[in-house]
């Protein structure tokens, strides 16, 4: 069975999350992801969405927040998104 894909609405644009790296800590699920726009003004465009979600599965509107503990599995789990690893390189190099 195919993956469903997961979507996102703003009120600028609508679209896909394209690609996620998320991982477990000992309070929340600190994520990062790549959100494709599909609709609305930013049609065409891309965005990357910091955030976490709760450890049930519920997202979460504050800030992410990571230890450095967390650092090294959200490494691990970037290696798995080559087009948003190449977008957050390119904001440190």
């Amino acid at each position: 069975m195919a993956k469903k894909e997961r979507t996102f609405s703003y009120h600028w644009g609508s679209g896909i999350i394209a690609e996620e790296a998320q991982v477990e800590s000992e309070y929340h699920l600190p994520t990062i992801q790549l959100l494709k726009y599909t609709g609305g003004h930013a049609a065409g465009h891309a965005s990357i969405r910091f955030c976490h979600y709760s450890l049930s599965g519920r997202f979460s509107r504050s800030p992410l927040m990571m230890s450095p503990d967390d650092l090294e599995a959200m490494r691990a789990a970037l290696a798995e998104t080559p087009e948003l690893r190449a977008l957050l390189r390119s904001m440190v190099e």
